[in-house]
């Protein structure tokens, strides 16, 4: 397949993000569940859920068709015009509702980086398994203040799921709160794994085959699914190499709300920085376990 820049696929004329409402489902409604929300909060929270309607919106009305799928200029992960239609769209509600915010996403780049507050998109996170029809695609739309993960977005827009993870309050899916599992044994632990293609050194290769054997059972092919999973308390362990920020930056604060760990592999917090190791667990306990076993491998 010819690679081709991301920037010269044409978004013309097929979904106009103009056309946006917002939309109401089952338990949508949040504010009962987050106590003690300052009011710049709540807007930015009202911002968030807007943003995650706006992407929604496109990806249900893109997925299940036949789309021309290409190859980024770098040869690496796939792009649509799907992709780049929802981001597009996330854009627009962001550029109306806070201007002077700063933008940061995985098909458009960087906008206004200064600003104290920056937006992280993914719009499709899991795009080969958005056009290949499976679920475990999602929208990633994470919120930085001051270098601090404070508020993430994780859409399911075909499930019409969604999970929303603010700083100090508790994870929601739906309105509804969630909660993580409280399993502490590895020997008893459900391992998730996107795919091993992205485990590329002898070391990282080893890492994963070590905590593998550790387990009950290994999972493939979650993308940002696996991480709502987590929140809802099916999922242990979550063990991820080769992300970018756009990757995870929304799925810390629903981890975190949720009871869970979510670090890098030598246990330390997860930054615009990082490398792109990712070691989520359901518990301190467990995540400590992993870390410990980690530590005897790389």
């Amino acid at each position: 397949m010819r690679s081709i820049p991301a920037s010269k696929i044409s978004t013309k004329g097929i979904f106009d993000p103009t056309m946006l409402n917002t939309e109401k489902r089952p338990g949508a409604e949040t504010g009962a569940v987050y106590k003690k929300l300052s009011p710049v909060e709540a807007n930015l929270l009202h911002v968030l859920s807007n943003a995650g309607d706006a992407a929604a919106r496109v990806l249900r009305h893109y997925f299940g068709s036949k789309l021309k799928v290409n190859i980024k200029a770098d040869e690496s992960p796939l792009v649509t015009i799907a992709d780049l239609q929802a981001e597009k769209a996330i854009r627009q509600v962001l550029e109306q509702a806070v201007p002077l915010h700063g933008i940061l996403g995985e098909e458009l780049g960087f906008k206004r980086p200064e600003s104290r507050y920056t937006w992280v998109l993914d719009p499709i996170d899991g795009t080969l398994a958005f056009t290949t029809g499976k679920l475990s695609f999602g929208t990633l739309i994470g919120l930085l203040q001051d270098e601090e993960l404070i508020m993430g977005l994780i859409e399911q827009p075909i499930l019409q799921e969604r999970w929303l993870g603010v700083k100090g309050q508790p994870t929601t899916l739906n309105g509804k709160p969630v909660k993580t599992r409280s399993n502490t044994d590895l020997a008893r632990a459900v391992l998730s794994v996107t795919t091993t293609a992205t485990f590329k050194s002898e070391a990282q290769i080893a890492a994963l085959a070590k905590l593998q054997e550790a387990v009950q059972i290994t999972s493939f092919g979650g993308d940002c699914y696996h991480f709502g999973l987590m929140a809802s308390g099916s999922i242990d362990v979550i063990f991820e190499s080769g992300f970018q920020f756009y990757d995870f930056a929304a799925v810390v604060p629903v981890v975190e709300g949720a009871g869970g760990v979510i670090t890098d592999w030598q246990g330390k917090p997860l930054t615009s920085s990082s490398k792109g190791e990712i070691l989520a667990c359901a518990n301190k306990a467990l995540h400590e376990k992993a870390l410990n076993l980690l530590d005897h491998t790389i």
